[in-house]
C-alpha cells in the first residue's frame, strides 16, 4: 500500500513511466536518420508516439515548419498533463520550467515587431503553449511598436524586467539587453521555486535543473566572451551568480579572460576534448555545447534508477523530450534540404549515453 510521498506521486509517476517508455529508441532514431527524404521521415514518425499528432498531415502539407509545430504540440500537452498530475507543491516549479517556451515566444514576438513582420509570419514560429500562456501575442504584434506591445501585457512574469530594459531599448534600438534581462529573471524565478520545495524534492530538482542551469549559464559566459567580445563587467552582469556545480567564481574567471578549457575540464571531467575544441573557439564552441548536452542527457537518463517518487523524474522526462525535439528539428530540416546523413549526424544528440559522467 502506498503511503506519504509515494501516494502524492503515484499518478504522476505512472504517467512519467509511460512517457519515458515512449521516447524514441536508438533503433527508431537510426531508422529516422536513414529516411530517404522528408515524406519518408514523416511516414516513420507517424509510427512513433508522435503519430497521433501527425496522422492527419498530408504529404502535400508536410512542410518542415508544420511538422515541427505538431511535434511541439505533443511536448506542450505532455507538460500540461504532468503539471495537472503533480502534487500541489511541485506545480509552480513544473509550470516555471514550461514557461521557458513562453519566454522564447515573447522574444520571437518582440523581434518580429522590431523587424516589421506580420502576425502570420510570427505565428508560424511560436511554440503552441495552449491555455497556460499569459502573452497576448497577436495583440502585441497588432500594437506595432515595442513600447505599445509591452503595454499590452501588464502584470505578467515578464513585465518588470521588460519595463526596466525599455529605456535602454529606446536609446539603442537593440533588443539584446531586454532579452538578457528577461532570461535572467526567468532563471532567478526558477531558482526561487526550486528552493521552495521540501527536502527530497528540492535535492532531486537541484540535481536535474541545477545542471541544466549550469550548462546555460556557462554557454552564455563563453558566447559573450568569444562571439560578442563583451567586457568583463558586461559578462558578469549578463550571467547568473549561482548554480549547481558552476560557481560565480567560474563565471567571473571566464569574464576576466581565464583559460576557458581549464574551467570546463574541471566542471566536466572526462575525455571531452575541450582543449582541442577550443583551439578554434568560434568553430569549436557549438561542438563543445553538444558534448555538454550529451553529458546532461546521460544524467537525465540516470535519474530513472533508484527511488522514483519525487519531482526529479518528471523534470528529467520533459527535458529528455525537449532534447528529442532538438534532434527532430535537425532531422526534419536536413531531410527537407537533402543534406547527406554523414553531414547532419554530428549535430545530433544520438550518442547521449556515451562519455564519462561528472561527479554528482
Amino acid at each position: 500500500m502506498l503511503t506519504g510521498r509515494a501516494t502524492d506521486y503515484a499518478a504522476l509517476h505512472a504517467r512519467v513511466r509511460v512517457l519515458y517508455g515512449a521516447l524514441l529508441t536508438p533503433q527508431e532514431q537510426a531508422r529516422l536518420c536513414e529516411a530517404a527524404d522528408l515524406p519518408a521521415l514523416l511516414v516513420m514518425l507517424k509510427e512513433t508516439a508522435y503519430g497521433p499528432y501527425l496522422n492527419s498531415l498530408d504529404e502535400k502539407d508536410a512542410q518542415p515548419r508544420r511538422i515541427l509545430s505538431l511535434i511541439k504540440k505533443r511536448i506542450a500537452d505532455t507538460y500540461l498533463v504532468l503539471i495537472h498530475s503533480a502534487p500541489a507543491s511541485a506545480r509552480p516549479l513544473l509550470t516555471q520550467v514550461f514557461r521557458h517556451f513562453e519566454l522564447d515566444n515573447l522574444k520571437a514576438v518582440l523581434r518580429g515587431i522590431a523587424a516589421g513582420s506580420g502576425w502570420e509570419d510570427i505565428r508560424g514560429i511560436l511554440f503552441p503553449l495552449g491555455p497556460l500562456t499569459v502573452i497576448p501575442a497577436e495583440e502585441m504584434v497588432a500594437a506595432g511598436t515595442i513600447e505599445a506591445a509591452l503595454a499590452r501585457m501588464p502584470h505578467t512574469p515578464y513585465s518588470a524586467s521588460s519595463a526596466r530594459a525599455l529605456k535602454r531599448y529606446s536609446e539603442e534600438q537593440s533588443l539584446f539587453p531586454m532579452e538578457v534581462a528577461l532570461d535572467l529573471d526567468y532563471w532567478r524565478a526558477l531558482w526561487i521555486d526550486l528552493h521552495r520545495l521540501a527536502d527530497r524534492d528540492r535535492s532531486e530538482a537541484l540535481r536535474i535543473l541545477g545542471r541544466w542551469l549550469d550548462l546555460n549559464n556557462l554557454m552564455w559566459a563563453m558566447r559573450y566572451r568569444i562571439y560578442h567580445h563583451l567586457s568583463e563587467e558586461e559578462i558578469i552582469n549578463y550571467t547568473l551568480p549561482f548554480g549547481y556545480r558552476t560557481r560565480d567564481d567560474d563565471i567571473r574567471a571566464i569574464a576576466a579572460g581565464a583559460d576557458i578549457a581549464r574551467i570546463v575540464e574541471r566542471l566536466y571531467p572526462g575525455d571531452n576534448q575541450v582543449e582541442a575544441l577550443l583551439q578554434e573557439p568560434e568553430r569549436g564552441l557549438p561542438k563543445l555545447e553538444l558534448q555538454l548536452q550529451r553529458l546532461l542527457r546521460a544524467h537525465l537518463t540516470a535519474a530513472f534508477t533508484g527511488y522514483p517518487f519525487h519531482i526529479g523524474l518528471p523534470l528529467a522526462v520533459v527535458l529528455l523530450l525537449e532534447m528529442e525535439l532538438q534532434d527532430l528539428n535537425v532531422l526534419v530540416e536536413a531531410k527537407a534540404s537533402g543534406v547527406k546523413t554523414e553531414d547532419f549526424i554530428p549535430y545530433l544528440l544520438l550518442k547521449a549515453n556515451s562519455g564519462k559522467l561528472p561527479a554528482a
